[in-house]
């Protein structure tokens, strides 16, 4: 692959996609010509023939992205160091619910550059914006990209608010298509595993007529399908959640041989006393008593629950479930993409293009089936009503299941008659599904050319995201699930092989909430803009300066539906049992408008040194104005050695979910909450006077008067060149980010009190009745790291090689809660449970070699170990499991691809990823909060050693 040399603080290296260069082995930078023609580079408004040596922009051609059978923007994404470790992809963010901030992962891929998050970085598609996914107008759904049209990708490597705004801050990734095509071309291929699951399929058609030298004008289009199979985690071994000496088990009780639990007026009176040891015993599964048959024989994927693990004495007889199992690796997903493009020329320096990009994508989430828990509770859907009754349906189980209890434990604290209470996991309930479909848009005119020596680029476009998740199986009305259950037709307490009876199935999908509509959100934004560069008509002591200049004028919209009704009814987490409805987050359409004026220069000082000024500003109608500047320069001593540095400023506007989401109120009933008013000390004594404890409501939600987050970007570097074949780069970067946006926790208003007064909410009396938890604009981050570039070449064999080395190292991330505090510890290399990983080294590499019509490629692709998530039991101090290891072992894959185009106008790419079938390396971590179960899904790839074949035939 190609990477611009840049000139400014943070170089340009031959390629963040290092490894991905197989044709680059053919493919070196060719002396310069004695006349080139200028372009314009991502980051810059400015004209250059120069742009090897003028900006931080790593270029991906299109022949090196099929040279590795890349078919999806996230695909590629997934090969950039400089990409993050966060939880941004169909892999990644398969989390078990999608609730609040978890929504916008249903079906979206994000990009992430710099571990700053997909929502600060921005996303262009031929320059200009396209608009973000409509779940939550965060950060733009890279399915929506038309990959197959894809020219080249340009990755700026630098904040870029001067240039574009908003969002710049981790940089930019700009997809750009061809201009023109004539003539057919087809193209289809597949991408299968050897074990099976989580097989890619894709097809592509490409056409375009007319000749622009000729006939004046060319139109042309393309579309693009394609499939992701699903691949279940039960299809590979390495997730596996019954792993407890290494400190992993399932945190549930919830089996699908139910485990029978302790409820006023139920089946146990009191607590079972354990013979053994005298404990009381709360939780109890028959299969796991002495004697009984064994939990791995209450079916698939059952085991001993491990109280050590969890502290959870009185559940020493319970069984667990691995239902990480029955969860999603690779969530399925298939897409439509559309985009055609019309250019005319008028006169000879002006050209009219229209440009329509369109794609349609569906996903699906499935996790595994409802636990139902029962409560003693008369309100709650899982109340007496639904335990477990003694009936003449029932009598026999009801009889097998008190028998066991009383074999063992006797039968003083047992009641017959009264019904069972119980944690089940209702497998003939079935997985639970949410299907979600993305359609988007965007219509793009302009008009593009030059007058005298100056160039103009004007445009409108409005681009559009909508997506609506619907229910699928595994949901059902409460109304229904009670009465199924309460009437015993269904039966927790089946062993393998036995059925439910026709009559409890009949009414369990009588209940089914399949086809309920979920929520839906759309987001648009509407574009004029305007830019104009040339040169000034002097020089320094170098060249002649440069100006660019521009403004643009954007509207942005979002609404959310969260609030559903049927048939009167509203729908919510309640009447439909457990369904992720999210009606406080309802919000009517709401608008912002953008004006923006921006100016950029280019002054080469001496022959050796040049500097570039940039300044934008931006006026919200919301928010007020905010103008920022950049500052970056190039000092070339020696043809062979040119360092270059960069310093800017840049923000982040809120997005609309943050500041107009629904108020949203609930109990709190944890036991470690005071009156910091009256108790400094912040803990709960009774003894002390105002100390006592406060269980308040916690209000959370969305803060119209929240301002956007600000940045500070740093980067200085060099670039050494000192033979056609041979050159490194290596850069420095920082960015500090200030006023982020953030929940505030409750530790955090309770050590400082003094500074949030107003969240601790009170009644005339003074008594604490709530507490607001809703988004504030408080404290920062702080990231620092080094990017390295080596590339070498020859000639062998009769051929041409080539060694590429990319890497990433990160050597700072902090956090701080508060401006006024100072950063915490160093988290690089630390296991960080939400968004990005900070792994402190990623890199590929690669060695090419091209003869003749064949092209090989070999890559080593590593990502560095770091400390491990604790368990549990070992962060509380109370048990070390025997074989726990604090540490995540480096990931290190290998890839190979052939190339051949010995038949006319046809194109054969062969890959194997994944080369030695290599398992991600094991992690003591839970898939409650993130996605995986003893492996992590931010560093890792599940689908293990996969064969690719993609053909291209092009129709002259």
């Amino acid at each position: 692959m190609r990477s611009q040399p840049d000139l400014r603080l943070n170089f340009l290296c031959a390629a963040v996609l290092a490894a991905m260069a197989v044709p680059a082995v053919a493919q070196d930078a060719a002396p310069a010509a004695t006349t080139l023609d200028k372009v314009n580079v991502t980051g810059s408004r400015i004209k250059r023939a120069d742009v090897e040596a003028a900006l931080p922009v790593t270029i991906v051609q299109k022949a090196e992205i099929e040279a590795q059978g890349i078919t999806s923007a996230e695909q590629l994404l997934s090969f950039l160091n400089i990409a993050g470790n966060g939880a941004d992809g169909m892999v990644s963010a398969s989390v078990d619910m999608d609730l609040g901030e978890l929504r916008g992962t249903a079906g979206v891929s994000g990009a992430n550059l710099r571990g700053q998050g997909s929502d600060a970085t921005l996303v262009l598609l031929n320059g200009r914006r396209v608009a973000t996914h409509g779940l939550r107008g965060q950060a733009v759904d890279l399915n929506s990209i038309p990959f197959a049209a894809i020219d080249r990708v340009e990755v700026l490597r630098d904040g870029a608010s001067a240039m574009y705004g908003t969002d710049a801050i981790g940089g930019v990734i700009n997809f750009i298509t061809r201009t023109d095509y004539q003539g057919i071309s087809v193209n289809a291929g597949f991408d299968a595993t050897q074990h099976g699951g989580g097989n890619i399929y894709n097809y592509s058609l490409l056409g375009g007529v007319g000749d622009l030298d000729t006939d004046r004008w060319n139109v042309w289009g393309t579309v693009n399908w394609r499939r992701s199979e699903f691949l279940r985690s039960h299809q590979r071994d390495f997730a596996n959640s019954f792993q407890p000496d290494r400190g992993v088990s399932p945190d549930t009780r919830g089996t699908p041989f139910a485990t029978v639990t302790n409820a006023t007026g139920g089946i146990i009176n009191g607590s079972l006393i354990d013979p053994d040891g005298g404990s009381k015993q709360n939780y109890v599964n028959i299969l796991n008593l002495p004697g009984g048959a064994g939990c791995e024989n209450g079916g698939p994927a059952m085991g001993p629950y491990d109280y050590r693990l969890w502290d959870s004495g009185s559940s020493k007889y319970a069984c667990a479930w691995d239902y990480p199992a029955a969860q999603a690796l690779q969530q399925p997903q298939d897409s439509l993409q559309f985009l055609g493009r019309a250019t005319f020329l008028i006169g000879e320096n002006h050209r009219f293009y229209a440009e329509a990009m369109g794609s349609r994508v569906k996903s699906e989430r499935e996790y595994e089936p409802l636990q139902l828990t029962s409560s003693a509770s008369l309100t709650s859907v899982m109340g007496p009503g639904t335990w477990y009754p003694l009936n003449g349906n029932t009598k026999q189980t009801y009889d097998q299941v008190y028998n066991a209890l009383a074999a063992y434990f006797g039968t003083a604290n047992l009641t017959y008659g009264n019904p069972i209470p119980y944690r089940w996991r209702c497998m003939a309930c079935g997985p639970r599904q949410i299907e979600t479909t993305t359609k988007s848009y965007r219509l793009l005119a302009g008009l593009e050319g030059s007058i005298g020596s100056w160039d103009y680029d004007v445009g409108v476009s409005r681009a559009s995201n909508k997506a609506e998740s619907v229910l699928r199986g595994g949901y059902y009305f409460s109304s229904g699930l009670r009465d199924v259950l309460g009437s015993g037709l269904l039966n927790p307490f089946l062993m393998p092989g036995q059925q439910q009876s026709a009559a409890g199935m009949a009414a369990l999908q009588a209940a089914s909430a399949s086809g309920v509509h979920l929520y839906g959100g759309e987001s648009t934004v509407t574009t004029v803009d305007a830019s104009f560069s040339g040169g000034l008509g002097f020089s320094l002591w170098g060249s002649e300066a440069q100006l660019a200049t521009g403004v643009e004028a954007r509207r942005e919209e979002f609404e959310f539906g969260g609030v559903q009704v049927l048939d009167g009814l509203p729908l919510n987490y309640n009447t439909i049992y457990q369904a992720p409805f999210d009606e406080t987050s309802e919000l009517p359409k709401v608008h912002r408008d953008v004006k923006a004026v921006y100016a950029e220069m280019y002054l080469p000082i001496i022959d050796t040194l040049d500097v570039t000024v940039a300044v934008r500003h931006d006026r919200y109608d919301t928010f007020g104005g905010t103008t920022n500047p950049k500052y970056s320069f190039k000092w070339q001593p020696i043809q062979s050695l040119a360092f270059r540095g960069a310093y800017s400023t840049g923000f982040k506007v809120p997005e609309f979910t943050k500041l107009f989401a629904g108020v949203n109120r609930v109990d709190y009933f944890g036991r470690d909450l005071v009156d910091p008013a009256s108790c400094p000390g912040g803990s709960v004594n009774s003894s002390i006077p105002g100390c006592d404890l406060i269980q308040p409501v916690i209000v959370t939600g969305g803060k119209t008067d929240l301002q956007p987050e600000e940045s500070e970007q740093k980067s200085i570097g060099f670039v050494f060149s000192p033979a056609d074949n041979f050159n490194l780069s290596l850069d420095w970067w920082e960015i500090e980010r200030s006023n982020t946006i953030r929940v505030p926790n409750l530790a955090t208003l309770t050590a400082n009190y003094a500074l949030f007064p107003d969240n601790w909410i009170r009644d005339s009396s003074g008594k604490v009745t709530a507490i607001d938890q809703r988004y504030i604009n408080s404290g920062g981050t702080l990231t620092r790291g080094v990017e390295l570039d080596a590339n070498l070449s020859g000639e062998l064999a009769g051929g041409r090689w080539q060694v590429n080395l990319n890497g990433s190292y990160i050597d700072t991330f902090k956090e701080k809660s508060l401006a006024n505090e100072p950063y915490g510890e160093n988290k690089v290399g630390e296991y960080v449970r939400f968004y990005n990983l900070p792994l402190k080294w990623k890199h590929t590499l690669g060695f090419g070699w091209a003869r003749g019509d064949w092209a090989h490629l070999l890559t080593q692709v590593y990502r560095s170990g770091y400390k491990d998530e604790e368990p549990v039991s070992v962060e509380g101090g109370f048990y070390t499991p025997a074989n726990w290891n604090p540490d995540v072992d480096d990931y290190i894959t290998y890839n190979y691809s052939l190339t051949w185009t010995g038949l006319e106008n046809t194109r054969f790419t062969f890959a194997v990823r994944n080369l030695l079938d290599t398992d991600p390396p094991f992690t003591a971590h839970q898939v409650d909060f993130a996605s995986g179960a003893a492996w992590e899904p931010r560093v890792a790839d599940p689908r293990g050693r996969s064969f690719n074949l993609q053909v291209e035939y092009r129709f002259d």
